[in-house]
């Protein structure tokens, strides 16, 4: 099963989710990482609710990202060769790599790659490609 650090985040949430030095940390972990990614003008930024550290487009084709387009230009943007999606609430949302983007407490199968962010997710049991979570390494 794929883990993937939720932001950076392993072992909790943190004030440094999506700074990508801490992202980067994750990486050279071992671990993916899910990414919140906006385009304004002709820059990229990382940020969840808003565009707070502008990134390069070689950083976004770091391998073991899975990149949330934020915007319609990010989303516009990003090369078929990085893994990224666009989701609000839906329960699902199709990855450019053909697998199913899960939100949390939904329904999950091979193809499904689940957000749980409660540390006990090790102890559901998914049956899934992978888990994205603020706990992963716990």
């Amino acid at each position: 099963m794929r883990l993937i650090s939720h932001r950076g985040n392993l072992t909790g949430p943190s004030d440094d989710a999506n700074k990508p030095s801490y992202v980067c940390e994750a990486l050279n972990q071992g671990f993916d990482c899910e990414i919140d990614v906006w385009r304004i003008a002709d820059k990229f930024y990382l940020g969840h609710d808003e565009p707070q550290y502008e990134v390069s487009l070689d950083f976004l084709h770091t391998q073991n990202l899975w990149i949330h387009a934020k915007n319609l230009e990010a989303l516009s943007s990003l090369s078929p060769h990085t893994c990224f999606f666009w989701h609000q609430n839906d329960d699902f949302a199709l990855t450019s790599n053909n697998l199913i983007w899960t939100f949390p407490n939904k329904k999950v199968g091979k193809r499904s790659v689940i957000v749980d962010n409660t540390p006990e997710w090790k102890s559901k049991e998914y049956n899934c490609f992978g888990v994205c979570s603020d706990y992963i390494d716990v």
